[in-house]
């Protein structure tokens, strides 16, 4: 088979990675990719891996090359072509792919769409408010107080949303998003100010099919860019696999009966079944789960650990998800811990430098139980330089998370670049507990 696949981050090179090891795989592109995933050539005899200079966001471009080269199966991995409808588009060309449609990514294109959804479905959510006036949402900050959760409508890269534990903070929030346009003008234009929510945040992952669906094991993303879940949003610090404890029998059932289920019987009735990978990022509230938010892409870095434990095909898998057959499937899991730990870069998530070289990720990688898997980087000349605000996710595997987490944190340190920061505790959560 040949297979494309569609993005250049950490995410991106781990599905890449693990497409890789598919016996059914003889040709793998990655659009546009990045040095780890151009790395991957040579790594089993008869696979080709070849990067791509094509951006994730020309959707024309990318549907020219995967009919050129007859492409089998497109994996799309960030949301930006979700929800732009490249799986539409590649559809009506004959051309598989998989993912969600244009209009089930409205899922995470959208928050205000998406909080509708859970309104009309009745599932369970933060109360909220929608505005398009930002001088009616500082007036609804002055009625109500603080702390509360501000979010901006469209997509902002994990960024559009503030916890503001001060009036002033919501203010600035508002400013920045509605009135400054910090994360574009459209998406600015509405914005939804939402209770705060109390408790564990988790992130639970589906594969779907449109009716069946397979939930992933537990995963467990640090978003803040401190360590103690302090500073602003960022696109994720690190993730850990399996996330034991965090949801009693109860919490499951009600994931499944009053949000999973729900969720795709509403899509079939508004025509819009969803197919690929359902990401429900959900708080377990002291009333129970409740969702915060729903991607239409894997985590990223939950994709990471999460793949690295996978032991079935991925091929097998997006296969079943586009004809609908997973009900054929079932999913296997590793007995050990995976944990990712982001480098990013010094100035994250606001602004940085690019263009600092990178030492020892060879030797970091060659570790027993280490795997470092490129998200901001690029190279010249045999060098290896930051290009971008997450950098590097580095993983590793063990019998348990302390294990998992010493492995991974050797080899973070011994990474270099100037500016480096990293959180110290992920993965911690589950010892404070």
């Amino acid at each position: 088979m040949k297979i494309l696949v569609v993005g250049s981050g950490g995410r991106e090179h781990a599905l890449a990675w693990k497409l890789a090891q598919s016996e059914r795989v003889t040709e793998l592109y990655i659009a546009p990719g990045n040095p780890g995933t151009a790395a991957l050539a040579g790594s089993r005899a008869g696979l080709k891996v070849e990067n791509i200079a094509i951006k994730s966001d020309d959707v024309a471009g990318l549907l020219n090359f995967a009919r050129k080269e007859a492409i089998d199966l497109t994996v799309v991995g960030p949301e930006i072509p979700l929800v732009m409808g490249i799986v539409d588009d590649f559809e009506k060309a004959g051309l598989r792919a998989w993912g969600p449609s244009k209009a089930a990514s409205e899922l995470e294109g959208s928050k205000v769409a998406m909080k509708e959804f859970l309104r009309r479905y009745n599932i369970p959510t933060a109360a909220f408010k929608i505005f398009d006036d930002a001088a009616e949402a500082h007036e609804y900050i002055e009625e109500v107080g603080a702390p509360i959760v501000i979010k901006c409508d469209g997509l902002a890269a994990g960024k559009g949303v503030t916890v503001a534990q001060t009036e002033d903070e919501a203010h600035d929030a508002v400013t920045r998003m509605m009135e400054n346009h910090q994360f574009g003008k459209e998406a600015g234009s509405h914005l939804i100010i939402e209770e705060i929510l109390e408790g564990e945040e988790i992130s639970v992952f589906a594969f779907c099919d449109g009716h069946n669906a397979l939930i992933l094991d537990t995963a467990q993303d640090h978003k803040q860019v401190f360590d103690g879940d302090r500073g602003p949003n960022t696109g994720g610090m690190g993730a850990f696999t399996p996330a034991p404890g965090l949801m009693s029998e109860a919490d499951e059932d009600v994931v499944v009966s009053r949000i999973l289920l729900p969720t795709l019987s509403g899509l079939v009735k508004e025509g819009r079944p969803y197919v690929g990978i359902l990401y429900m990022g959900l708080m377990l509230t002291n009333k129970g789960p409740r969702v915060i938010e729903y991607n239409v892409r894997f985590g990223d870095p939950e994709c990471q650990p999460l793949m690295l434990r996978l032991q079935n095909d991925l091929v097998d898998i997006c296969e079943a998800c586009i004809d609908g057959k997973l009900d054929t499937i079932t999913l296997d899991w590793s007995d050990d811990t995976a944990i990712c730990v982001t480098l990013a870069s010094g100035g994250y998530p606001g602004s940085y430098e690019n263009g600092k070289a990178i030492t020892a990720v060879e030797e970091a990688a060659a570790e027993k139980g280490v795997t470092v898997f490129h998200a901001g980087t690029s190279k010249k000349n045999g060098v290896l330089y930051t290009a971008g605000g997450r950098v590097l996710s580095v993983c590793a595997q063990g019998e348990d998370l302390t294990a998992a987490r010493e492995v991974a944190y050797a080899a973070s340190e011994a990474i270099t670049f100037d500016g480096k920061h990293y959180r110290n505790d992920i993965g911690c959560r589950t010892e404070a507990r």
